[in-house]
C-alpha cells in the first residue's frame, strides 16, 4: 500500500520571504534557492541586507520602534498590532492629563522649533492644541475635580501652542520678506494663507491673553506682508505700548528691551513700506490721468480739424 505523507503546514512557496532570528531583515526564498552552482553562499546577514532596495530597508526599518519617526505611522498590517513595544510607545505617547499630552506635544515642537522644522513644528503644536479639546482622562482625573490651577496650567499651554504656531505659519513662507525700501506683498495663495493663519493664531492667543506682546509683533509683521498697513501700524503701536520701558516696573535701567527695540525696527519698517505704497498708487493714480489727459486733447484735435 503507498504511503501518503501530509502536507507540511509551512509555506512552500519559493518567493516568499524567510525570516530568521539571526538576520535584521528577511530573506526571499528565491535567493536562498540553490541552482547546482558550485559558488559559497554568501553569508545570511548580508544576503538579508542584499536581497532588499534601500527604500525596502528603511521603509521595513520604521517598523522598528527604535527609528520610527511617527509612532501614528506604524508601518501597518498585523504585524504593527503585535508590536508590544510599539503599543507600550503609543500608550505613554498619550497617557496623563489634557495638560500632560499637551506639555509633550509642546516640547517636541519646541524641540523641532530648534532643529528650524517648522512644518514638523507646526504639527505639534497643532496635536497640543487638540489635546486640550479633548475630553479629560476619566481613568486619571474625574472632569468634576479639575482645579483652577490645571485650568490656568492648561490656558498657558494653549497660549504657548498658539503663539508658537503663529511663528511655524511665518516662517512657512516661501519667499523672502520685503525689503524697507521695496515692498513685495505675496502673489501665491499659499504665501497669503500662512499669513491669515498666522493672523489666525495671534488672534487666539491675544484672546488667552491680550498683553502678550510677541502676539502683537507677528500680528504686525503678518499685516504688513500683506500689505494692510494701517492694521499693521495700530498693532506695532500696542506692543511698542506693552514694551515701552517707562511702564514696565521690572525695567530699573529704564532701557529699551530687545522687544520694544523689535518693535521700534517693525515701525520704521511699516512706515517705510506704507510709504512706498502711497507713492507706487499716486504714481499710477497720475499715470491714469495722464493717458486721460492724452486721449482727451487728441480727440479735441481730431473734432478741431474735422477729421472724422
Amino acid at each position: 500500500m503507498a504511503r501518503i505523507e501530509e502536507l507540511s503546514d509551512q509555506n512552500t512557496d519559493p518567493v516568499t520571504a524567510q525570516t530568521n532570528p539571526d538576520t535584521p531583515f528577511p530573506i526571499p526564498r528565491k535567493s536562498t534557492i540553490q541552482d547546482g552552482s558550485t559558488t559559497p553562499s554568501i553569508p545570511p546577514i548580508m544576503d538579508s541586507v542584499r536581497s532588499h532596495s534601500a527604500d525596502e530597508i528603511v521603509q521595513m526599518m520604521k517598523k522598528t520602534p527604535l527609528f520610527m519617526t511617527n509612532l501614528d505611522e506604524g508601518g501597518g498590517g498585523e504585524d504593527d498590532e503585535e508590536n508590544i513595544q510599539l503599543e507600550a510607545l503609543r500608550a505613554l505617547q498619550y497617557e496623563g492629563t489634557r495638560a500632560e499630552i499637551a506639555l509633550g506635544f509642546k516640547e517636541r515642537g519646541n524641540e523641532m522649533v530648534a532643529e528650524k522644522r517648522w512644518k514638523d513644528a507646526k504639527e505639534f503644536y497643532t496635536k497640543g492644541i487638540l489635546a486640550l479639546k479633548a475630553p479629560e482622562n476619566t481613568d486619571t482625573q474625574s472632569v468634576n475635580s479639575i482645579e483652577e490651577s490645571d485650568k490656568q496650567q492648561e490656558r498657558q499651554i494653549e497660549e504657548a501652542c498658539f503663539i508658537n504656531r503663529a511663528l511655524c505659519n511665518l516662517e512657512l513662507r516661501t519667499f523672502l520678506p520685503p525689503s524697507i525700501s521695496q515692498p513685495h506683498p505675496p502673489t501665491n495663495p499659499t504665501q497669503k494663507e500662512n499669513y491669515r493663519s498666522t493672523l489666525h493664531d495671534t488672534a487666539q492667543t491675544l484672546h488667552l491673553s491680550p498683553q502678550n506682546p510677541k502676539a502683537h509683533y507677528r500680528s504686525s509683521l503678518a499685516l504688513l506682508h500683506l500689505s494692510r498697513h494701517t492694521e499693521a501700524l495700530d498693532t506695532c503701536t500696542r506692543g511698542l505700548a506693552l514694551t515701552n520701558p517707562f511702564l514696565e516696573s521690572t525695567n530699573t535701567s529704564k532701557r529699551p528691551s530687545a522687544e520694544h527695540s523689535a518693535f521700534l525696527t517693525l515701525r520704521t519698517r511699516i512706515l517705510s513700506s506704507q510709504s512706498a505704497a502711497e507713492a507706487k498708487e499716486t504714481t499710477r493714480i497720475n499715470e491714469q490721468e495722464r493717458k486721460k489727459k492724452e486721449q482727451l486733447t487728441l480727440a479735441a484735435a481730431i473734432r478741431a480739424r474735422g477729421i472724422k
